[in-house]
Order: structure tokens, then C-alpha cells, then sequence
């Protein structure tokens, strides 16, 4: 018996002579989306499927179904995720493309697709979970909407500690960090892992600069923060280890993973030449119109990170601000820690000295002391930076050069009066 003359046969060759083939059906208005083509090269293998095609469709959406190209709208939430589309056919990767949420993704027709040929996209954006989901190409979806989650972890905050040869990296999370190190010729990377950044941290970071560390740059890669710190040829050359602490402030309800730059000799040298500036200081440091400076500055700052900046935490800075208040009572004209509420300390009192030591900010005269301090170790080059370290670490360099501005401008108006009358 001859094919053509079944009498099953016949009806289906006249209906495929009828259909007119791929976008000539019904082409699709394009909108103002952007078109990504993903159709493999090649249609698959022939079946009998493809016989009977024309009538099935005409039960499952008219003429056009097998033969009309597939389109499909992907959209995120939030938008604007990278996208990267894959085309499997039988577990292999037929083609792939990349683009932005939202996108028009236009698949072959029906016809030219087997019945597990599959849509995989991956969707990633800065700060959330990354996502996939599969979408069967003979399937009637038309839209796509992609819910991403938010990283567990946050980077609130990020501050750069250096003074006297020895330098602190502090993270502040909502949650507990898992970190890994990375080491790099330029010095090294720290891996957040699963958490996003923030513009606050970023701002700190972009100045977190010393005579130890370049430069720090954050970049989010997919789930994981890298946060790139580059050394210093100083910091390069000399054998620096690193030392990492974790604890939780309570008040605020952060996590503080903080990672600390140490010699490996323990900065013997460093720690004796700070000790000799320290004593270099005298009562014209913190008296006249340096008290003005000390003033403006204080108003200048948050009195709560200010705090948190001077109070003892555990960091290598602890004993150098401790002598330093120390040395403040040695050199004010009656011997005592002179507070903003009208107490008075004495510094040769461990205890009194403990009490101010535990209320730094209040301390008048203090914030002119450590400008001095810094002054007579650190290159000049390098001085706004250390002490924005010491005083405000977690405000963005420009509002500190702000504060720090209008205090010497106020000091040097006091200078200049004096010096008329």
C-alpha cells in the first residue's frame, strides 16, 4: 500500500501545505524590551510527532501552536539582575546568553523543540540569593517573574585603624561572619561569605588609606563580598601577620570581625618611638587656643562614636590611648583629667585614671593631645587619615575633613586674635 493513499495521511499533508511556517503565523510586537534569540542551531531529531503536529494544534491553541516561535518575558524582583540564559537539550548546552532583567527571550517554535528541551536561567544581583529556574520550551508560559532573596549578612559598616606601625581592619555585620583570606602580590583578599556591601562601607573603604595599606576595594561576586586590600611597599616589605578578633557590640546589635596588621617582631621600634613622641608633648599642646580646636572638633564629631572610637575594645590602639590620657594629666597646668561636666581626674590614680580612660570623649584637651601625637609620628601626608583612624573610623573621610576644617580654622582665628592684642 502506498503512503499517500492511506486515507489518514492525506487530511494531514493538506494542512501542512496549508500552514504558512515560523514568525510569518503571528508575529509578536516587540515592545520596548529588550530581544535576546536563543534558539539552537538546528531543529531535533524527526519523530512522529511532527505527522500529527497540524491537528494537535488546531486542540491545543489553533494552526499556529506548533509552528509560531515561542517568546518569553523574564522580569526580577528587584529588577535589573543579570541574567544568563541556557538552551539544554538532552542535559547538553545547546546556547547561552547574558542579559538584564527584563528581557523578551525568543525560543524556537514547538515544532523544533523535543519535548524535554529546557529554558535554564540564572539570575544574579548584587546583594541577593542567587536564583535558577527551568522552564520547559513546549510550555505555555509567556512570563517569568523571579523573586530574589536578600543575603543573610549585611556589611553596615567598615573602618581602617593605623597608628604606630600596626593597622586594624573592622567589619561590622548584622550576623556572625564566615570570612576566608586570600593571599595576593599586591597583599591580600578577605572573602565575606554570603554577604552584601553597603555605601556606608564603601565610603570608609575608598579611604582607608596608610603607611601600611593602599588602598581597600570592595566587589560583590555573586553571593560573596571580596574585599581586595592592597600593601603599601612598606607594608609589603616589612613581615607583617595578620591576626583576626570577632566580638559583638550589644548596644548597636553588630557583629565586629576586625583583622589586625601586626609585625612580626611585635613593632618594638614603633612602640619606643611612640613612646618618646608621647613625652615630647607639652602643656602647650593642650592648652590656649589648641583647647579651641579641641572644642570645634568635639562638636564636630558624634559624641556616641566618638566613644566608640577612644573606649578600650581590645585593640592595639588601647594602650597608646591610655598613655595618652595619662600624659594629658601630666601636662595640664593643675595635674588633673579636666572633663566637659566639670570632673576632675588624677591621671597618677589608676583608678581615676580608668574612669577617664572609660569616657574618653569628655575629656577636654584629649582630641588636641592625639592631634599632636599624630602629628609627630606620622608623615604629614599621612596625618588626616591616622587620626580620622583614631577619632571617627566609621565616618566618611569628607564629614571628617569637614569637622577637622572647621576646628583649625576656629583655632587659628584664636591664634590670630592673640597675636593682635
Amino acid at each position: 500500500m502506498h503512503l499517500t493513499r492511506s486515507p489518514l495521511v492525506a487530511p494531514v499533508l493538506a494542512l501542512l501545505a496549508a500552514v504558512p511556517c515560523g514568525a510569518a503565523v503571528d508575529p509578536v510586537a516587540r515592545g520596548d524590551l529588550e530581544i535576546v534569540e536563543l534558539a539552537p542551531e538546528g531543529p531535533p531529531s524527526w519523530t512522529v510527532g511532527n505527522l500529527f503536529a497540524p491537528i494537535t494544534g488546531l486542540f491545543l491553541g489553533g494552526p499556529g501552536y506548533w509552528y509560531r516561535p515561542r517568546e518569553i518575558e523574564i522580569a526580577t524582583t528587584p529588577p535589573g539582575a543579570v541574567l544568563d540564559l541556557f538552551y539544554v537539550r538532552r542535559s547538553f548546552q545547546k546556547r547561552y546568553e547574558q542579559a538584564d532583567a527584563p528581557v523578551r527571550v525568543v525560543l524556537p517554535s514547538r515544532i523544533e523543540a523535543t519535548s524535554k528541551d529546557s529554558l535554564i536561567v540564572r539570575a544574579l544581583l548584587d546583594g541577593y540569593r542567587q536564583r535558577e529556574v527551568r522552564v520547559r520550551v513546549r510550555s505555555r508560559q509567556r512570563a517569568l517573574m523571579i523573586d530574589l532573596e536578600p543575603l543573610p549578612n549585611s556589611l553596615l559598616g567598615f573602618t581602617h585603624t593605623y597608628f604606630a606601625g600596626r593597622a586594624s581592619l573592622t567589619f561590622l555585620t548584622e550576623e556572625a561572619l564566615s570570612f576566608r583570606l586570600q593571599e595576593s602580590r599586591q597583599g591580600f583578599s578577605v572573602v565575606l561569605t554570603e554577604t552584601a556591601n553597603s555605601d556606608v562601607a564603601s565610603l570608609t573603604m575608598a579611604g582607608a588609606t596608610s603607611a601600611l595599606v593602599r588602598s581597600v576595594k570592595p566587589q560583590q561576586l555573586g553571593e560573596d563580598l571580596v574585599v581586595r586590600v592592597d600593601l603599601t611597599d612598606a607594608g609589603r616589605d616589612e613581615a607583617i601577620e595578620t591576626r583576626s578578633r570577632q566580638d559583638v557590640d550589644r548596644v548597636r546589635g553588630l557583629h565586629s570581625f576586625a583583622l589586625d596588621l601586626v609585625p612580626a617582631d611585635g613593632g618594638a621600634a614603633d612602640i619606643e618611638r611612640a613612646r618618646r613622641a608621647l613625652a615630647s608633648i607639652g602643656s602647650e599642646d593642650v592648652t590656649g587656643c589648641a583647647l579651641r580646636f579641641d572644642a570645634i572638633l568635639r562638636q564636630g564629631l558624634e559624641p556616641a562614636a566618638l566613644a566608640r572610637a577612644l573606649t578600650p575594645n581590645g585593640s592595639f590602639t588601647d594602650k597608646f590611648l591610655r598613655a595618652a590620657m595619662k600624659r594629658l594629666g601630666e601636662i595640664s597646668p593643675d595635674g588633673v583629667i579636666h572633663m566637659v561636666d566639670g570632673t576632675r581626674y588624677r591621671s597618677g590614680a589608676p583608678i581615676e585614671l580608668s574612669a577617664a580612660v572609660s569616657q574618653p570623649g569628655q575629656a577636654i584637651g584629649y582630641l588636641a593631645l592625639l592631634r599632636t601625637f599624630v602629628a609627630v609620628l606620622e608623615p604629614e601626608a599621612q596625618r588626616r587619615a591616622t587620626l580620622r583612624g583614631l577619632l571617627a573610623p566609621e565616618l566618611a573621610p569628607a564629614r571628617f575633613d569637614e569637622a577637622l576644617d572647621a576646628a583649625r580654622s576656629d583655632e587659628h582665628s584664636c591664634a590670630g586674635r592673640e597675636v593682635a592684642s
